[in-house]
């Protein structure tokens, strides 16, 4: 029991931290702009809302919507909990909860694949697809079909899943698209003052949503997901202070974290509709794409 806890908790913190990579640019470069006494505010503050409240109150929020006949105490310890109406409870509602965040990733590594830009890991298989870019509403639009039509007859809640993944997907690539802009402004500004802390508040509760949705495919406990997080979260935090510029040097570690959510996606996917995956697969599979990118971008460094 301890090893398995070990291994979710050290694939959703390598799984948060290169996930948020983007997040801790963006916070570098505004940092940069703001008085000392901004940036100790936001790192201090701003740690205990990103770390405990966004990526504690988040996951928590999830599973009430889809349990909200259980108690909060009930839900903190649902994974450990012997009882059985709290374990019918969160087995009920787990393919559709796994299938909205199934879809969130798969839409969100499809996003990247077919329209941002980026630099090639896997040369001909990337450029290919980014040359395809205008077929990126149609073949989100085939997943979602193809998934509507099998989950309708599987579990008629797991349509409305999908429906919420999709538009959570929507709406944080609408915030997203904004933040950039914002940043431009921001940059731009020579003021120190509150806008930009809560402009880095509002980025950082925006891009937490991918790490918290992904996190449900290492687990459904919620202690879990807030520790593995939660040292992430704390290791990203560092990475804006003293490293991003060494980070970035190693170019392929975004491409990792994508095809990393692309593999849990589809696990989240086949566990929705029934599948039995082994619960080491997602950290060892996080760990192995992590891992090779991160070679990859080593060789590029020597």
């Amino acid at each position: 029991m301890f090893w398995s806890f070990l291994i979710i908790v050290i694939g959703l913190s390598l799984f948060e931290t290169v996930s948020s990579i983007d997040n801790a640019v963006i916070n570098a470069e505004v940092l940069a702009t703001m008085s000392p006494r901004a940036k100790r505010w936001f790192l201090t503050w701003g740690m205990l809302s990103s770390v405990f409240i966004i990526r504690g109150l988040l996951p928590f929020l999830i599973v009430w919507i889809f349990n909200t006949k259980l108690n909060a105490l009930q839900i903190l310890s649902a994974s450990w909990s012997s009882n059985p109406l709290v374990l019918n409870s969160v087995q009920q509602s787990a393919p559709v909860l796994l299938i909205t965040g199934g879809i969130f990733l798969i839409f969100l590594f499809l996003h990247w694949l077919f329209l941002e830009e980026k630099k090639f890991g896997l040369p001909h298989t990337e450029k290919f697809f980014m040359s395809k870019g205008v077929y990126f509403y149609a073949t989100i639009f085939l997943l979602f079909f193809l998934l509507t039509y099998f989950s309708f007859k599987e579990n008629i809640f797991m349509c409305l899943g999908l429906v919420v993944g999709a538009l959570l997907f929507f709406i944080t690539q609408f915030l997203k698209q904004k933040a950039e802009r914002g940043e431009k402004k921001l940059l731009k500004s020579t003021s120190n003052g509150l806008n930009k802390i809560l402009f880095l508040e509002i980025i950082d509760s925006t891009f937490s949503i991918d790490g918290v949705l992904g996190a449900f495919a290492f687990t459904l406990s919620i202690p879990l997901i807030l520790i593995g997080s939660g040292l992430g979260a704390i290791v990203v935090r560092q990475l804006t202070v003293n490293n991003i510029e060494r980070i970035r040097k190693y170019v392929y570690l975004k491409n990792g974290a994508m095809y990393s959510i692309l593999v849990l996606g589809v696990i989240m996917i086949l566990h929705s509709f029934g599948f039995q995956i082994p619960e080491y697969v997602s950290p060892l599979s996080t760990c192995i794409i992590i891992g090779f990118f991160f070679w990859k971008s080593t060789l590029v460094l020597q």
